[in-house]
C-alpha cells in the first residue's frame, strides 16, 4: 500500500493559549496572514492525502467547530471537554478511528510551518524502519528546557528525558522532541490505556506512552527535521509574529 494512503491524521487543537492573553479565543484561532493557525495544519493533513482527519477541540470549541465546518466540512471532530493533557486529548480520537486500520500521524494545531515534505519523510522513515512509533525531532544549538532524545547504538530511541531530569551528559544532547509523531494505531491506543497522570498538573502526557512501548520492546524510531523553524509552535504573540514573518519570507 502506498505510504500516503494508509494513514489518518489527528490534530490537537484543544488548548487555551494562556500566554496569548485573550481568554475569548482558542489558541488555534489566532490568525497568520488572514487565516487561523489551524487552517495551515488541516490543509497540510489534507494535501498529504490523509484517509481521515480528526481534530481534537476543547477550549472555546464553538468557534473552532464553526471554522472547521465552514472550511473543512469532511474533517471529523472529537471533543476534549476537560483539558487533561496531550495523552488525554489523543484518547478522544479513539472512537472516530474505531474502524480505521493503519498509521496515525499526530500534529499540533499551533505548528503551522511544518511542511508536507517533512511529514512525508517522517512517514517514509516509519515504514522503512518498520517502526511502531516514529518521532520527528530537531537539533537545537541551545536545547535548554526541551526534552532530549536519547538513542541506542542502533539509532532507535530508548529514552526521552526532560531537561530538568537529565544528567550533565544527557544535557549535552542537542536532539529534541518536536511533539509530532507517527504511531501504529492499535499500539498507540493500547499504550494510552496504561498512562497515568503522575505529575504536578495531574495531566496525561502523550510522551508517557513511550514507556509502555519500550517495556513491550516495540520499536521507536526518530527522524530529524532539516529546517528547525518548521516545528515552531505558537505560545505567545511574539511567536505568532515570528511565524508570520517566516511565512512571508517563504
Amino acid at each position: 500500500m502506498n505510504v500516503l494512503n494508509s494513514f489518518a491524521t489527528v490534530i490537537m487543537a484543544a488548548g487555551k493559549g494562556t500566554r496569548m492573553k485573550d481568554p475569548t479565543k482558542a489558541k488555534v484561532m489566532y490568525e497568520v496572514l488572514g487565516k487561523p493557525l489551524l487552517y495551515y495544519v488541516v490543509e497540510t493533513a489534507k494535501q498529504l492525502g490523509s484517509a481521515k482527519i480528526v481534530v481534537i477541540v476543547g477550549y472555546q470549541r464553538e468557534s473552532v467547530i464553526q471554522f472547521l465546518s465552514n472550511s473543512f466540512p469532511k474533517v471529523e471532530i472529537a471533543i476534549q471537554a476537560e483539558q487533561l493533557g496531550t495523552g488525554h486529548a489523543i484518547m478522544q480520537a479513539e472512537d472516530p478511528l474505531k474502524y480505521f486500520k493503519g498509521d496515525i500521524i499526530i500534529l499540533s494545531g499551533d505548528v503551522p510551518l511544518l511542511s508536507i515534505r517533512s511529514v512525508q519523510l517522517l512517514l517514509g522513515n516509519h515504514k522503512q524502519q518498520s517502526a511502531d512509533a516514529t518521532i520527528l525531532t530537531a537539533e537545537f544549538t541551545d536545547p535548554s528546557g526541551y526534552g532530549r532524545i536519547i538513542r541506542n547504538e542502533n539509532g532507535y530511541v530508548k529514552r526521552i528525558i526532560e531537561h530538568k531530569d537529565a544528567s550533565e551528559e544527557e544535557r549535552k544532547v542537542k536532539e529534541i522532541n518536536s511533539g509530532i509523531y507517527v504511531f501504529k494505531k492499535e499500539k498507540l491506543f493500547k499504550a494510552l490505556k496504561y498512562i497515568k497522570p503522575q505529575n504536578a498538573q495531574n495531566e496525561y502526557y502523550l510522551t508517557d506512552v513511550f514507556e509502555y512501548f519500550w517495556k513491550q520492546k516495540w520499536k521507536v524510531s526518530a527522524l530529524k527535521v532539516s529546517k528547525v523553524k518548521e516545528i515552531m509552535g505558537v505560545n505567545t504573540i511574539d511567536q505568532l509574529k515570528e511565524v508570520e514573518l517566516a511565512m512571508i519570507s517563504k
